[in-house]
């Protein structure tokens, strides 16, 4: 359900005087990008803004305007609001959501998932929008607020990353004309797409290897397993998967791709990607987890032998009422 309140909004925000930002755990190029890119509006608006994201900032979005203000946990401080942005519900904006929530008197929602449960008080959920950060766009054209090089290169870091450089079937044309707006403001499609999507570490490679070692098929359904052997073998921190899900989801007989990573407490995160026609997303809300049609996530109880077997058995149940569609 799309309801963005942009008013009432806009009206917290020029009422505030000290605003939080924060966003989802295990955060991705739209969580960071629609973090700072509102974050240094905000501050060119004139407010005194904190950033949070639990585990703070990954290597690959070093090059963000306003990395630095990033933090990684909340430890004190009250806020006169709270945005949450790019987080379908409470539990996924982790514990400096959590804080923020105690210490801020006014919560909002800035989304673009359809799983979102509208927590808060204010709502800017827009299900269609291709990426958080093309709500906060829509939100700062409304405010008229200028859009500067600051703020254009992390708003276009969410773009990119989220439709996979433009690929994913909710692409519009006016999700290119955003992109050249903010391409107009400063920000280099070039540049975001090389550090974001067509970049890999060597120890990312490392984990592959032996990830690569453990794919299978089960009908439509192509899988492949990460685990804390793996990732220690690889020196490579368990926040990521390294972007293997969407390697597998290219596979030309795999119309659903999941990556199976097990945490350090035991738990197992789920990463899952399909083709357009498909839906995953179905899938990860009945676990817990959100996302959208073609690219979602949760995390559910170990041990990984009895995950892999509930959760292949719901991913090949999808693929079965699927049908591959190019639009």
């Amino acid at each position: 359900m799309t309801t963005l309140n942009w008013a009432d909004a806009t009206a917290a925000v020029d009422a505030a005087t000290r605003i939080l930002v924060v966003s989802h755990v295990q955060p991705d190029g739209d969580a960071f990008g629609s973090a700072l890119g509102l974050a240094n509006a905000l501050i060119e608006h004139g407010c005194q803004v904190d950033v949070a994201i639990d585990g703070g900032k990954l290597d690959f979005v070093e090059f963000l305007p306003g990395i630095a203000i990033l933090k990684s946990k909340l430890k004190h401080g009250k806020w006169d609001l709270m945005i949450s942005v790019d987080s379908s519900d409470e539990d996924r904006t982790g514990l400096a959501g959590t804080y923020g929530r105690t210490h801020s008197p006014k919560v909002i929602n800035l989304d673009h998932h359809a799983t979102n449960t509208f927590f808060g008080d204010i709502f800017l959920v827009k299900p269609e929008a291709v990426s958080a950060t093309q709500v906060v766009y829509e939100w700062l054209v409304y405010m008229q607020q200028p859009i500067t090089k600051a703020v254009a290169v992390p708003l276009l870091t969410g773009l990119v990353t989220d439709t996979l450089g433009f690929r994913t079937s909710n692409v519009r044309p006016e999700t290119l004309g955003i992109a050249m707006h903010l391409m107009e403001a400063g920000a280099s499609l070039t540049e975001i797409t090389a550090r974001t999507l067509d970049s890999k570490s060597y120890s990312t490679i490392q984990l592959w290897k032996n990830a690569l070692a453990t794919v299978e098929m089960r009908g439509e359904v192509i899988a492949a397993t990460i685990t804390q052997a793996n990732l220690r073998e690889a020196n490579i921190s368990d926040m990521t998967d390294g972007g293997l899900v969407g390697l597998l989801n290219t596979v030309n007989e795999a119309m659903i791709a999941v990556v199976f990573k097990e945490l350090s407490d035991g738990s197992v995160e789920l990463s899952f990607r399909c083709k357009p026609g498909y839906d995953v997303a179905q899938v990860a809300f009945s676990l817990g987890g959100g996302g959208h049609k073609q690219a979602s996530g949760a995390t559910i109880p170990g041990p990984l032998d009895a995950a892999q077997e509930r959760v292949l058995a719901l991913l090949q149940a999808a693929a079965s009422v699927g049908s591959l569609t190019i639009v």
